[in-house]
């Protein structure tokens, strides 16, 4: 029997990002992976790598959904880049209409390319739509200041304690997301159950942030998910698919190197 999820996500047309990271993540670790395309982002060469931003009509949307749980029996998804208010209603009423066993939620809340009154709408959407669907959501720290509604998050005391109000939320686990930008020479998560803190803890590799992290480590939750994993076990094995493919990562002639969903040899 194989196992299958599904992901909501926009594109990148680099295939550092997106739907293209989690179809590899998916396919790297054993799963079968279905995807229903949310928007475009390409980043343009001529304008300093800037974003460029297209939505995906919301009836094109629907009518992806519509196909690939027809086809399959879907029942783990993750949540990418939505992107507008618009898109956002088109995939809650999907996560509404069936009962699925896990919703991994990558809190993607603004894209260079949107404007910001677009954006903020999309952000309170999120919230209150999508948010609370979640199994677990992966927030990366400007994602946890802005869903905490906390000014900084400057210490791994500061990092709990936005996992803590964002489970307040609704979603049943957080995993908050220190990264390289948390001061130590540690990589350091969080992840919040509703009682209990585990903190994640890998050495730094490098300094700058690396494109498709988040993207991969929500992926790889998901495939473990898929499979049976309980989601503790889930987001250790995540935490270490990407480490593998930071240090492994893959420079081109852009300003920043993405993650080789590739390296993982676990």
């Amino acid at each position: 029997m194989v196992d299958l999820a599904f992901v909501i996500a926009g594109s990148e047309a680099t295939g550092g990002a997106g739907l293209q990271v989690d179809l590899k993540t998916f396919q790297q670790l054993g799963v079968y992976g279905v995807g229903t395309t949310t928007c475009i982002v390409s980043f343009d060469p001529e304008n300093n790598w800037g974003h460029r931003f297209v939505p995906i009509d919301p009836q094109v949307i629907a009518d992806q959904i519509q196909a690939a749980t027809a086809a399959h029996d879907l029942d783990v998804v993750k949540i990418g880049m939505l992107g507008t208010p618009a898109t956002i209603d088109v995939v809650a009423e999907a996560l509404g209409r069936q009962s699925w066993r896990h919703v991994v939620l990558d809190p993607v809340l603004i894209c260079k390319g949107q404007e910001p009154g677009a954006a903020l709408d999309t952000d309170n959407a999120l919230r209150t739509q999508v948010l609370p669907h979640a199994t677990v959501v992966t927030p990366n720290l400007f994602e946890a200041r802005t869903l905490s509604g906390m000014d900084s998050i400057d210490s791994v005391d500061d990092l709990i304690e936005s996992a803590r109000r964002i489970h307040d939320l609704g979603p049943q686990y957080v995993i908050a997301k220190g990264g390289v930008e948390l001061d130590g020479d540690d990589a350091v998560d969080v992840l919040f159950d509703g009682s209990e803190v585990t903190l994640l803890s890998a050495p730094k590799v490098g300094s700058e942030r690396v494109s498709g992290a988040g993207c991969t480590l929500a992926a790889a939750i998901t495939a473990q998910l898929a499979k049976g994993a309980d989601v503790a076990a889930a987001v250790a094995l995540a935490k270490d698919f990407v480490t593998a493919g930071i240090e492994a990562r893959v420079s081109a002639n852009t300003p920043f190197d993405t993650v080789w969903q590739g390296a993982y040899r676990g």
